[in-house]
């Protein structure tokens, strides 16, 4: 009998189109009712939507040893049935993706303080040393690059555990915007391979795998910074040209499909050789960090302006912001950069809820992780929530 699956994707099966039907939920009938054994159900005693609601709860970094457990619970897992079910569901739980140096991809699971390594990316040795950039959308963590002959694009599954290339985009670009919502993601903006700076911006569906082009930008942007707020997408920053910076700002509408210019949204110039502007977004709330003086500054939609509240954990300044990741982690502003002990070097995870408020005039970070004997830079950094 054929899987309502093998109608779909390998895309639309990670985001949990698959069925209940695909995981095999069936039990032996007696008198009319329908009745589990141990080797047809998930618990004994307990049906199986009961089950998997429960199954659903567990965290991610139980499912390598759930998968484990018998040839059924493989089969649930492998098929993202449970991702689905955690979204229809509103579970959704956070994990940090990075890379600080050539040996790969790690994640960190900041519940369980658990690290792991992903697989080897199966990429040529110009797209392993090349610059990156990364972005989580669903349960996916993409990697844009360069190969010897164009830019590509490498793309994790978290529920298969593998690397697969990536359509690539219609206009292929580096030093772009992009944020991501739900199971989309935009890109706007950056350079071709040929140093052109770009104003074209593309939409990616995860569950499709497809990517469709969008109106262009008012002002062509590279080394900008792009995010979702108020279910709208943004990007801020950049440069038009290797001599002149962008103070404004840019809104997309994604129902109405129209781009709105906000003049002195990012107040502060971009240099060549500074970071696109490290920003944030928390309950919907734009955060930013202001290299020069290490601090931390939240955007007032209202009034277009930025208010200082406090300091970073670790400094931005000695690295024109390069090297240092500033991210949203559901409810918490993630800070991840370096630093240098007596034990040698390492990669720090700081963490700081808005909601907990500002404490005598500072942020009061918390060390949710240490990544030690990894160098002090952060190459590229992703949270992915499902």
């Amino acid at each position: 009998m054929t899987s309502p699956l093998d109608n779909h994707t390998m895309e639309e099966k990670e985001e949990g189109v698959n069925t209940i039907t695909n995981v095999n939920l069936k039990g032996r009938m007696s008198d009319g009712r329908r009745k589990y054994g141990s080797s047809d159900s998930f618990f004994p005693g307990l049906v199986d939507d009961v089950a998997l609601h429960c199954l659903a709860w567990a965290g991610r970094s139980d499912y390598a040893a759930l998968s484990c457990t018998n040839t059924r619970f493989n089969k649930l897992i492998k098929s993202g049935y449970l991702y689905g079910l955690r979204k229809r569901l509103g579970i959704e739980q956070h994990w940090v993706y990075l890379v600080c140096d050539l040996r790969g991809w790690e994640a960190f699971d900041p519940m369980r303080k658990k690290w792991m390594t992903l697989p080897k990316m199966p990429c040529d040795e110009c797209f392993n040393h090349a610059d990156k950039e990364s972005l989580a959308v669903g349960s996916q963590l993409m990697v844009f690059g360069r190969e010897l002959m164009d830019f590509a694009i490498w793309k994790y599954s978290a529920i298969h555990h593998s690397w697969v290339k990536c359509e690539g985009m219609s206009q292929p670009r580096c030093l772009f915007g992009s944020g991501s919502l739900g199971s989309i993601a935009v890109v706007a903006g950056g350079s071709d391979i040929n140093g052109n700076v770009l104003k074209s911006a593309e939409l990616y569906d995860s569950i499709s795998g497809r990517w469709e082009s969008l109106p262009d930008l008012h002002t062509p942007r590279r080394l900008c910074s792009g995010f979702f707020m108020d279910k709208k997408f943004y990007v801020i920053g950049g440069m038009s040209s290797p001599f002149d910076s962008l103070t404004c700002g840019e809104e997309y509408d994604l129902e109405t499909g129209k781009w709105r210019k906000i003049e002195g949204m990012y107040p502060y110039v971009n240099r060549a050789a500074q970071a696109p502007p490290l920003i944030a977004v928390v309950d919907n709330q734009l955060y930013a960090v202001e290299y020069v003086t290490n601090m931390v500054k939240k955007y007032d939609k209202e009034k277009n302006i930025w208010d200082v509240i406090g300091r970073l954990p670790v400094r931005a300044d000695s690295s024109n912001g390069w090297g240092l990741a500033f991210k949203a982690c559901g409810k918490e502003l993630l800070v991840v950069g370096g630093q240098r002990g007596p034990e040698g070097e390492g990669i720090v995870l700081n963490s700081w809820c808005p909601k907990s408020g500002i404490k005598n005039g500072t942020l009061d970070w918390q060390v949710i992780g240490v990544k030690e004997h990894v160098g002090v830079f952060v190459y590229n950094c992703a949270v992915m929530g499902c």
